[in-house]
C-alpha cells in the first residue's frame, strides 16, 4: 500500500496499544512502526534498476526482519519511556503486530512480498487489492486526522479508532470476496472459449475493485482482457499478446534479465519499441487498457537501454490519463 495509509494505520494501531499511557507519543511509535519495512527504498541509491526490484519488499517484508526490527524498537522505546508500565514484552508484540500487517497488507496487491527470505525467494501476493485504493485508505486516514484533533482522554478518540481499523479491514475482506467471484467468472470463461492456460491471475484495475485485469496463458503467449463484478455478459474480449522468447536469445545471460524474469514470476512478454528490446511485465497492468485494448504495458523495461528505466514500476501507471480516460474507467467499472 501506498505511504500515507501505512503511516495512517500505524498511528491508530499506536493509539489502540497505548493511547491512554502516551498519548499522541503512542501514535507516532505505531507510524514508525509501520513505515519501517519501506526503508527499503534506500537500496535504490547503490543498486541497478532490476536489483532494485526485487530488493523492494524483499528481506525488509520477511517474518524474519518482522522479528528483528520489532525487538530493536521494543528495546528503544521500553527504555525511551521509563518510568511507565508498558513491559518490553508488550512493547515486542504490539511492534511484531504493526509491523507484520504491514508486510501483511502489502501482500494483497500485485507486487510480490518476500515473506520468507532469505530462506526462500518466494513471493507472496494475494492479487485482491490495488496498491493505492481509495475506498481503503480513506477510513484510517479519517481516523488519523480526528484522533490529531480530538484531546487525550476523549471519549469519542475510541469510536474513531475502531472506525478506522474496523471498516478498512471489513473492506479488505470484501476484496478478497470480489477476487473469489471474478476467479470464478473468468475461469468459466476461459473454459467456454477453450482457453488453455498455464499460468493465470486477476488484480484489480487503478483505483477500485470492481474492474479487474486478467491475464492467462503459457510460455508462448497470453491472454489479456477486463473483467467488471457488474458485467451481464458472460464473456470476456481478450487481447492476444505473443510472448517472443526467442528475442532473448543473444542476452539471455545477460543479469539484468535473469533479475527481472525472476520478478516477473515468468507473466512476461517481449517486443521491440524503436531499436530498443523491451521486456513486459504483465503483473501490472496495461496503461489505460480497459479504453486501448492493445495499449503498452505498464512495466516496460528498456533492455539496450538501462538509463531509461527510472522509477520502471511506477512511469506508467497513470501514463495519459484525463477526464475521458477517467471516465471511461467509470463507465467499464459499471459493466458491459
Amino acid at each position: 500500500m501506498d505511504s500515507i495509509t501505512h503511516i495512517a494505520l500505524g498511528a491508530c494501531m499506536g493509539e489502540a496499544f497505548a493511547g491512554k499511557t502516551l498519548g499522541r507519543k503512542s501514535m507516532l511509535w505505531g507510524a514508525l512502526a509501520q513505515s519501517i519495512p519501506d526503508i527499503d527504498f534506500l537500496a535504490s541509491f547503490w543498486m541497478s534498476t532490476s536489483s532494485n526490484i526485487l530488493a523492494h519488499r524483499g528481506f525488509t517484508h520477511s517474518f524474519l526482519f518482522c522479528f528483528l526490527i520489532a525487538f530493536i524498537m521494543a528495546l528503544l522505546a521500553e527504555k525511551w519511556h521509563r518510568p511507565h508500565n508498558i513491559s518490553l514484552l508488550k512493547w515486542f508484540l504490539f511492534f511484531s503486530s504493526v509491523v507484520f500487517i504491514h508486510v501483511f497488507i502489502d501482500a494483497f496487491n500485485n507486487y510480490g512480498v518476500g515473506w520468507f527470505e532469505p530462506f526462500s525467494h518466494k513471493r507472496i501476493s494475494f492479487n485482491a487489492i490495488y496498491v493505492a485504493d481509495p475506498f481503503f485508505s480513506i477510513w484510517p486516514g479519517i481516523a488519523l486526522f480526528a484522533l490529531l484533533f480530538l484531546k487525550k482522554g476523549h471519549t469519542h478518540r475510541k469510536k474513531w479508532l475502531r472506525m478506522g481499523l474496523g471498516l478498512s479491514s471489513l473492506y479488505l475482506i470484501y476484496c478478497l470476496v470480489n477476487k473469489v467471484m471474478i476467479d470464478r467468472d473468468v475461469k468459466s470463461i476461459l473454459s467456454e472459449k477453450k482457453i488453455s492456460y498455464t499460468r493465470y491471475f486477476t488484480t484489480p484495475a487503478p483505483l477500485q475493485n470492481w474492474l479487474w485485469y486478467v491475464v492467462a496463458g503459457d510460455d508462448k503467449g497470453y491472454y489479456v482482457g477486463f473483467r467488471s463484478l457488474f458485467d451481464e455478459n458472460k464473456t470476456i474480449d481478450f487481447q492476444y499478446f505473443e510472448r517472443n522468447d526467442f528475442l532473448l536469445n543473444p542476452i539471455i545471460e545477460h543479469e539484468d534479465l535473469k533479475n527481472l524474469i525472476r520478478f516477473s514470476q515468468e507473466f512476461y512478454t517481449v517486443e521491440h519499441h524503436g531499436d530498443s528490446l523491451v521486456f513486459n511485465d504483465l503483473r501490472f497492468g496495461q496503461i489505460i487498457g480497459w479504453q486501448n485494448p492493445r495499449g503498452k504495458f505498464v512495466f516496460h523495461y528498456y533492455l539496450q537501454h538501462p538509463e531509461d528505466n527510472a522509477l520502471v514500476v511506477q512511469r506508467g501507471r497513470f501514463d495519459g490519463w484525463n477526464m475521458k480516460t477517467a471516465r471511461a474507467l467509470i463507465d467499464r467499472v459499471k459493466g458491459d
